[in-house]
């Protein structure tokens, strides 16, 4: 068993390393040139369109799919926003220094345009099933697309697998040792309860995980952000000097101060760039399972979404995160992870600052199970067909269970080894595909009839 997780090891350091990551965003930028710096230009067009979507004054513009096209927004983020938004953030900056939070902006920039060709190419190239069920996804545009079904092949199995780690059990664990550390309640108790809100869910398949992100995911950022900006608003008078130390930090390093050991560019880079990746998944594909089931006339409709989508979960929760940290000058306690996101929270709101970080990665963890799921099932199903979606959700809930009670290190590295993998045929296929989006693209916004 050593020398397989040596192994694993190995490999993780490649997938979640250097070489992965200027692979991600090296993508990201030539597309968002291919395409024509769509981040830039549409941002404001889909921000119309979510609204639209909220508020039920888009039925007459849907068309065929699984769900509402804000329902895929929702279910997306869910599955984003997760503890990497809280814990992830605050290791990034106890790691790479407050400039790392530069590098993920940077990343989440051009992540924007790599999450809608996802969405874009997911819908394009999805199917109807023998059973009426649309599919879609990265699996599908490459094998459609491509014409390379080992490849789709490939990144299912991947998926199919690591939904169970760092979909399920890493947030199950995570959510446990949250409950016990903060409001005392056993591993054990906890673990039951969150096994039962994932089963009630994920047993009505997308449409019922769609109406249940559709109100959860809006409720969960607005009280995190909400804590956030109280701190922010109680420092208002700070906040110059917290934005100029992000920006000099990144681009000349950190001095060491308090238990904060200091850092240089390369590691706020590394670190900065690491988070953005993690927390957004651009370049991942996993988002394009979702939106490519979505109710849209036209690819590049549903494909403006995945805009917002990073934007949501990078530019504006992590960076809430971040800020507060850097605010509340918490670097300088020697912490990390949730601890640090907590501390800096309880220096403004004491008292409710820890059960607002806690109800938060509650929240952030419930929800990213329970799209992760749906996530697994379909990439089961791309390999297996529909026989195996029913028999996925259970092993899913029994994962779920486990991972709240128990660690199992090589579970959780052989998902995180295969969630990174995931990338490496989505972003071929996102490559040699970037031709039709742009086309698509030129041709969804030259048309005023499909603007809508």
């Amino acid at each position: 068993m050593t020398a397989i997780m040596e192994f694993l090891d190995t490999i993780n350091a490649f997938v979640w390393g250097p070489p992965m990551m200027i692979a991600i965003v090296g993508t990201g930028l030539y597309l968002t040139i291919r395409v024509g710096f769509p981040q830039f230009r549409h941002t404001t067009y889909a921000w119309k369109l979510i609204f639209k979507g909220a508020f039920k004054k888009d039925v007459a513009e849907r068309g065929e799919g699984e769900i509402t096209p804000f329902q895929a927004l929702t279910s997306t983020l869910a599955a984003t926003v997760g503890n990497g938004n809280i814990a992830g953030v605050a290791t990034a900056l106890a790691m790479g220094g407050p400039g790392a939070a530069v590098w993920m902006w940077v990343t989440a920039l051009v992540g924007m345009c790599t999450k809608m060709c996802e969405a874009t190419l997911g819908v394009k190239y999805r199917i109807k099933d023998k059973d009426g069920v649309y599919s879609g996804g990265p699996m599908y545009f490459i094998e459609k697309g491509l014409g390379q079904k080992w490849l789709g092949w490939i990144f299912a199995f991947f998926g199919a697998i690591c939904a169970f780690g760092i979909g399920d059990m890493v947030q199950t664990n995570s959510m446990a040792l949250v409950g016990k550390s903060v409001f005392n309640i056993p591993v054990v108790v906890t673990g039951i309860f969150i096994t039962f809100l994932v089963w009630i869910v994920i047993v009505g398949g997308i449409k019922r995980i769609g109406e249940i992100t559709e109100k959860l995911v809006p409720f969960m950022a607005v009280f995190y952000i909400a804590g956030a900006l109280i701190i922010i608003i109680s420092k208002i008078n700070l906040l110059p000097w917290a934005i100029g130390e992000i920006f000099r930090s990144a681009f000349t390093g950190r001095a060491a101060f308090g238990g904060f050991a200091g850092a240089t560019v390369a590691q706020a880079m590394r670190f900065g760039v690491a988070r953005g990746i993690f927390s957004n998944e651009a370049g991942l594909g996993s988002a394009g399972i979702v939106h490519a089931v979505a109710q849209v006339k036209h690819p590049v409709r549903q494909g403006t979404f995945g805009l917002i989508e990073v934007m949501i979960d990078t530019l504006i929760i992590c960076s809430m995160t971040a800020i507060v940290i850097v605010l509340t000058n918490s670097l300088g306690t020697g912490l990390t992870s949730t601890a640090l996101t907590a501390h800096a929270f309880t220096t403004v709101l004491k008292g409710i600052g820890g059960p607002i970080v806690a109800i938060g990665s509650l929240l952030f963890g419930y929800s990213t199970i329970i799209t992760w799921c749906y996530y697994g099932q379909q990439c089961a199903r791309y390999i297996f067909g529909p026989v195996v979606v029913k028999p996925y959700a259970w092993l899913f809930v029994i994962a779920a269970f486990l991972g709240s009670i128990v660690e199992v290190p090589f579970v959780w590295l052989l998902t995180d080894t295969l969630n990174g993998a995931m990338a490496i045929p989505n972003l071929i296929g996102l490559v040699f595909l970037s031709g039709i989006m742009a086309k698509e693209v030129k041709e969804y916004f030259s048309n005023p009839e499909l603007l809508g």
